[in-house]
């Protein structure tokens, strides 16, 4: 089996370690999706593996992703720690790089930070699902925020559930016998709770619990953050989308992470075109 290389993307500037590790191969053109699926088993986290791309002339690299239990469309934080790991390998330099991947084309943009796009999310209303939703995370109605609940999709859908504070967020203690199940029925690849941390500074916390990953939470979730942000930005709720909004996570995991998610402009129309996710990455 070949091996990988454990980065820990999105750590939170003020503490040591923190991130959501990822598994990483950087020459995986030889490998199966069994082997592929193997790695993502042997470190237990989301998987990412660069390939050769299958149109040269579109196309700059393809990546792959794997969680224990399957492949992935697409992974932000595997996105950002695998260009990290290319440039710092010297394998690239800065500039603007396009990956295939199943979910669509994404582009790096590799400087004195990585970004990675997402399109702006589209937004589904979920109210009608939310006693089985308060039900699988153990809360009622008390302990949600006055904003509705709802999928929102970038990549893949994510089912945000506002909560009134950060401390209700970190005491959640989900049914997780019964996660994968409500998921399928609300079409989404995870809950998504979370709590305005400082409306006035863009700052939120959340947290994700996956559908069907193979582990019970994420410590730094990049296509949540994206799908937290573009629901902010339909309900009016971001005040300068080119600055963005900054998401903390995993702090109940003792794993605290930081996502930093902003807007970016067509330059021909001047109209908000995609989402921007960044964020600091770190090997030890």
């Amino acid at each position: 089996m070949s091996s990988f290389e454990l980065a820990h993307v999105f750590c939170h500037p003020d503490f040591g370690r923190g991130g959501n590790p990822t598994g990483l191969v950087l020459d995986a053109d030889d490998m199966t999706p069994e082997e592929m699926q193997g790695i993502a088993k042997q470190c237990g986290h989301e998987s990412g593996f660069v390939l050769k791309p299958q149109d040269p002339d579109a196309a700059d690299f393809r990546f792959r992703y794997f969680v224990p239990r399957h492949e992935m469309e697409m992974c932000g934080h595997a996105t950002v720690g695998a260009l990290w790991l290319l440039r710092t390998r010297g394998r690239i330099s800065a500039g603007t790089y396009r990956i295939e991947t199943e979910s669509g084309l994404v582009m790096g943009y590799v400087g004195d930070r990585i970004e990675i796009t997402q399109p702006i999310g589209t937004v589904t209303d979920m109210s009608g699902m939310r006693g089985d939703i308060l039900s699988v995370l153990g809360i009622d109605a008390s302990a949600l925020a006055d904003a509705p609940i709802e999928n929102a999709r970038t990549s893949r859908a994510k089912t945000l559930v506002p909560i009134v504070d950060a401390e209700t967020l970190n005491a959640i203690e989900p049914d997780f016998d019964r996660m994968e199940g409500l998921c399928t029925g609300l079409d989404s690849t995870g809950l998504y709770p979370y709590a305005a941390l400082s409306e006035k500074e863009q700052r939120y916390e959340a947290r994700q619990f996956p559908r069907a990953s193979g582990y019970p939470e994420d410590a730094a979730t990049g296509i949540a953050a994206t799908a937290l942000a573009s629901a902010l930005l339909h309900h009016g709720r971001i005040a300068d989308p080119e600055a963005g909004v900054t998401v903390i996570q995993g702090r109940a995991m003792g794993n605290p992470s930081q996502l930093q998610v902003r807007f970016a402009r067509d330059p021909e129309t001047g109209a908000l075109a995609e989402c921007r996710l960044s964020g600091n990455v770190k090997i030890w």
